[in-house]
């Protein structure tokens, strides 16, 4: 007996030790997560994959495990990834599923997307309660557990307004945007999960539709992560395959969450911004086409060709030459309201000769132009509502009709006919706008046993459809508007960005500093609309990307300070693509008795920018700022932008708190800084 339990005792440590050992295996000497490690250990033979389903009944963590298992290492277009294919076979269904995983060589990031696939000559058993993600992340040490995380695009002050939440044992945060865009007014589908010890997990999901985050507290150190599409419950034709959202976790580790937060931002700019000539593609600045004039006109519809190409060459005259000139809506054959879409020709009373002189007047003066489309929302009595009516989903009692770029068809037939508009065109950057929830139309074109098909086929098949534009135009850049930011995901900011994050009231600065202030925690890449040419509003206004709205014939400014706002922009525009700290309370930023400010840094440089605002009903002339990505150790030189006066402070006291006036409400400081050149 004695020797029995002896051998069990062994048995019992041996057993443990292999557990500390396969933790230890996952990180490397400092308790940072090495990801190549961690794939090795989650994808390995034997294991239950970071991903689960339910498949005829059954959860796949019963089955799996007994699959035929295979791993491929897969070629890389990005030298600093490495890709592989793990595959999971169901030999009795002949369901095939593939996980293609990508880990980072620069970053600890790693990120999936699962495919699944009916290889044999029968419908498939039910699939359904697929999570892309269905992770434990444990902790080294017991705490509190805090998810970061922000509300979506809604036309309102609060957009992407911060949410920060103590985890809560037994009891879990559901996010999932309101309607079937991805950023749709209650959730952003990028999230921080801060963890006890200074670490945590940047969460990312690529899903252009009604994606869900689930996230629980299991125990005092363990934290669970679930996430995919909200609503799929389906079968599988012979032949079919399907796709899930992509899931990307950056692991981090460092003094605060801001460490992950900047991480993820600069690991955007490395493998999810559009590269043109070998580099990421800066954001525009650019000029709206388009002035509101005495009714029925409005700012859409009475441009016409004379009038655009007057305003390129004013701009030229005045010496204030944007890099893009910007027509919006309106532009196209639709009796006067741009709401009727599905013409996509010039209107031959504006625009007699098309766009094509227009885009000739843009590229004479050194300019690049953008267009808004809205192909994917059709109304009746357009050429494209009678193209095909098999290419359409319509709802009883709904003008908007969606085009089913589902349809294989359709979307090959739509990727020939805008390449060819865009080319004849001349039309250099290409907004794509999309008005309306597509989720019920998705419900309401599903067959039964099929739920959550049509809004894989159409999210699979924009994917395709911008990829295929990328391909056939190299220095392209596309503005995924979506009633303004309300289509900002993984996946989307890999192929275009939100020039127009919000519809919010146009220009107004209190919105549009709280809508920078968070949306910047997440991505650097994103811009707004000024209509004011004053150092409040443009500062407001102030992001990575701006289209200017301005009467520049007003006598109100004069040539000089409009060419200063231009060169300004071109200016700070390279702070925004670096580290970014917010200095200021996030729980009452919407309200107009406060202070706002924030920081961006560029630690490679030694510099960065301070921006403070005081809004009109702000009583508090000062603001404490404690800045960081700051050398305690060296001195810094600090230029207030408006005066032009200088100051050298000690690093040590920049980080202790450095007192920031606002003489005038509302107004703002644009503070510059610099390593100090003299002795300390």
């Amino acid at each position: 007996m004695n020797k029995f339990i002896s051998i069990l005792s062994l048995t019992i440590l041996l057993f443990i030790s292999h557990i500390s050992y396969c933790q230890s295996e996952a990180s490397n000497k400092h308790g940072e997560i090495d990801v190549h490690k961690w794939v090795e250990q989650h994808f390995a033979r034997g294991k239950v994959p970071p991903f689960s389903f339910v498949y005829g009944g059954k959860s796949s963590d019963i089955f799996i495990k007994s699959w035929a298992y295979s791993t491929e290492k897969v070629k890389s277009a990005d030298p600093d990834a490495e890709e592989s294919v793990f595959t999971y076979t169901d030999k009795k269904s002949g369901l095939v599923v593939k996980c293609f995983v990508t880990c980072f060589k620069d970053f600890q990031a790693v990120e999936w997307m699962v495919k699944f696939s009916n290889v044999s000559g029968a419908d498939s058993p039910i699939l359904e309660k697929v999570a892309a993600v269905d992770y434990s992340f444990v902790s080294g040490e017991k705490g509190t557990f805090v998810l970061h995380h922000a509300r979506g695009s809604n036309a309102e002050r609060r957009d992407f307004q911060p949410i920060d939440e103590n985890m809560i044992l037994g009891k879990s945060i559901y996010m999932t945007p309101a309607g079937g865009r991805s950023s749709d007014n209650t959730a952003l589908p990028f999230f921080n999960i801060e963890a006890p010890g200074k670490q945590g997990i940047m969460v990312a999901v690529g899903w252009t539709g009604k994606w869900y985050a689930d996230i629980s507290l299991k125990d005092p150190k363990t934290i669970l992560l679930k996430s995919g599409m909200e609503k799929m419950k389906l079968k599988l034709y012979p032949g079919e395959e399907i796709r899930t959202p992509k899931i990307c976790l950056l692991f981090w580790e460092g003094e605060d969450r801001m460490t992950g937060h900047n991480q993820f931002r600069q690991f955007v700019l490395a493998h999810h911004t559009r590269k043109t000539a070998g580099k990421n593609a800066e954001l525009p600045f650019s000029v709206f086409l388009a002035r509101e004039g005495p009714p029925p006109c409005n700012e859409h519809t009475c441009t016409t060709e004379s009038f655009a190409i007057a305003m390129i060459n004013r701009h030229k005259q005045f010496n204030i030459i944007p890099e893009v000139f910007w027509l919006d809506a309106g532009w196209y054959a639709c009796k006067g309201s741009w709401w009727l879409v599905g013409n996509w020709s010039p209107n031959k009373e504006n625009f007699p000769n098309g766009l094509r002189t227009v885009t000739d007047a843009a590229h004479n003066v050194g300019a690049k132009f953008l267009l808004w489309l809205e192909p994917e929302r059709v109304t009746e009595g357009t050429y494209f509502s009678d193209k095909n009516p098999d290419w359409l989903i319509k709802l009883p009692g709904n003008s908007n009709i969606l085009f089913n770029i589902g349809n294989s068809e359709a979307r090959l037939w739509l990727t020939d006919y805008i390449s060819a508009f865009l080319k004849k065109e001349g039309v250099d950057y290409y907004r794509q706008d999309f008005n309306f929830d597509p989720k019920p139309y998705w419900e309401a074109n599903d067959e039964a046993d099929r739920t959550g098909i049509s809004e894989i086929r159409h999210i699979e098949g924009l994917y395709a459809y911008w990829d295929s534009l990328l391909v056939r135009f190299p220095n392209l850049i596309i503005d995924n508007c979506s009633s303004g930011g309300r289509r900002i995901d993984l996946e989307t900011i890999s192929r275009s960005s939100p020039l127009w994050r919000t519809d919010y009231q146009y220009g107004e600065p209190n919105g549009s500093q709280c809508h920078a202030y968070g949306l910047n925690f997440y991505i650097p890449l994103h811009g707004t609309g000024n209509f004011t040419p004053s150092p409040y509003h443009f500062r407001s206004n102030m992001s990575s990307a701006m289209v200017i709205n301005w009467d520049i014939n007003s006598k109100e400014h004069t040539q000089p300070e409009l060419q200063k706002y231009f060169s300004d922009y071109k200016m700070l525009r390279p702070y925004y693509y670096s580290d970014y700290y917010p200095l200021t309370d996030t729980v009452n930023m919407t309200k107009d008795n406060v202070c706002l400010a924030y920081q961006l840094n560029r630690p490679g440089q030694g510099d960065g920018i301070i921006m403070a605002f005081r809004r009109k009903d702000c009583n508090e002339k000062s603001i404490i700022a404690k800045l960081r990505g700051i050398d305690p150790f060296e001195n810094y030189e600090l230029t207030d932008e408006d005066s032009q006066i200088s100051t050298i402070v000690g690093g040590k006291d920049l980080i202790e708190g450095y007192s920031l006036t606002l003489k005038e409400k509302p107004g703002s400081v644009l503070i510059l800084y610099k390593k100090s050149i003299t002795d300390k």
